[in-house]
């Protein structure tokens, strides 16, 4: 990890503050991720954001601004340690990029399955808004998935067709 190059680092908040330091990030000029759902409040008409990862925050900044934010600046959060290397736990672009692209898609469209993929097979997505995202094929009740993972802990999965995955 160098200093000079922007990392998504994975901070730790107190839980319920997640959307907080997410939007005082925003307002500071921080590049941030929180994966949120929206669901209509248990009383009223009212649409509310809920996380769906309590505790954790994501951001993108080099390591002198990350470490700078949360002492500087008083956020509720701390960065991650990872606990192999003892080092600030930090996601590659490409990951956090494809985690995103599948939490934010609902392919509902068909294909022809024109190739046999075995479950857990690495792959390729070839078309469609999720074109270039890399993951692992998961069907679960007859139905094809795509599987992305991040830190090894947190997965996404979106539906898509067969027919547009590639093996890898």
């Amino acid at each position: 990890m160098t200093g000079q190059q922007a990392y998504w680092f994975v901070a730790k908040t107190r839980h319920g503050a997640e959307l907080g330091v997410r939007d005082r990030l925003t307002r500071l000029g921080v590049e941030s991720f929180v994966p949120t759902r929206t669901r209509r409040a248990s009383r009223g008409r009212k649409m509310v954001e809920e996380p769906l990862l309590t505790c954790f925050v994501f951001m993108r900044a080099k390591k002198q601004e990350a470490l700078s934010l949360i002492h500087d600046y008083g956020l509720n959060a701390d960065l991650v340690n990872d606990c192999a290397t003892h080092q600030l736990m930090f996601v590659p672009d490409k990951s956090m990029e494809d985690f995103r692209r599948v939490l934010e898609a609902s392919i509902e469209e068909g294909g022809l399955v024109d190739k046999p993929l075995a479950v857990g097979e690495r792959v390729r997505v070839i078309q469609g808004v999720l074109k270039g995202v890399e993951g692992n094929v998961l069907e679960l009740q007859g139905r094809i998935y795509v599987v992305v993972g991040l830190l090894n802990c947190l997965y996404a999965r979106a539906r898509v067709p067969r027919a547009w995955l590639e093996r890898v």
